[in-house]
């Protein structure tokens, strides 16, 4: 933001942005800047190109630095490769960013299929994002259940009339009450317990 002559936003600011891509959260950040300042800048489309690629460089660049896996997630994904579960990653980040970062935090295996934000024409909260990515894998949409952190995977889950784990900690202002759900973790511990109601 700073490199391309707009307000440097913090991280608290901008938690709730992520989620949707990078062009979606950088609109959406200098959208809000327009509002609090009451000044409208206006950029080009070479401009929002150069920031977006400006933007996806740097984070390819540093992915892993402070990702870290939610407790008990690996225990989870052993849990349902030995109960022949098939699972996929369905995420608006780009596939090959999304592809590496899996690799890099040594998850990669667990998953069938990774679809991203560039796989097909649409991303979520599109449906089809889920669903084409379930059609790939040769999944039942009757028996699949979407585990997601953020107001984008609950609606994508919700039109596609999937049941849907929210984690807790997303990447939202709303209250977890405020957002669709079938169920409500803080982690992963034990989340086998409620994926056993659905097999």
């Amino acid at each position: 933001m700073k490199k391309f002559g707009y307000e440097e936003r913090e991280v608290s600011d901008i938690k709730k942005l992520a989620g949707g891509g990078s062009k979606t959260m950088r609109r959406k950040s200098m959208h809000e800047i327009a509002e609090l300042s009451g000044k409208i800048k206006k950029t080009d489309e070479k401009m929002e190109e150069e920031m977006t690629k400006e933007f996806i460089d740097f984070y390819s660049k540093n992915i892993n630095t402070k990702s870290k896996l939610i407790t008990g997630v690996v225990e989870f994904l052993v849990w349902c490769k030995n109960n022949s579960i098939s699972m996929a990653v369905c995420t608006n980040k780009q596939e090959h960013l999304s592809i590496d970062l899996l690799k890099k935090i040594k998850i990669y295996h667990f998953f069938d299929y990774v679809a991203g934000g560039n796989t097909f024409n649409y991303n979520k909260p599109n449906p089809k994002h889920l669903t084409d990515t379930l059609e790939i894998i040769g999944g039942n949409i009757k028996k699949t259940i979407m585990i997601g952190d953020s107001e984008t995977d609950s609606n994508a889950a919700k039109a596609a009339n999937i049941p849907f784990v929210l984690i807790e900690g997303s990447y939202t202002e709303k209250r977890t009450n405020e957002i669709y759900h079938d169920h409500v973790v803080k982690d992963f511990v034990n989340l086998e317990n409620t994926i056993k109601k659905y097999l």
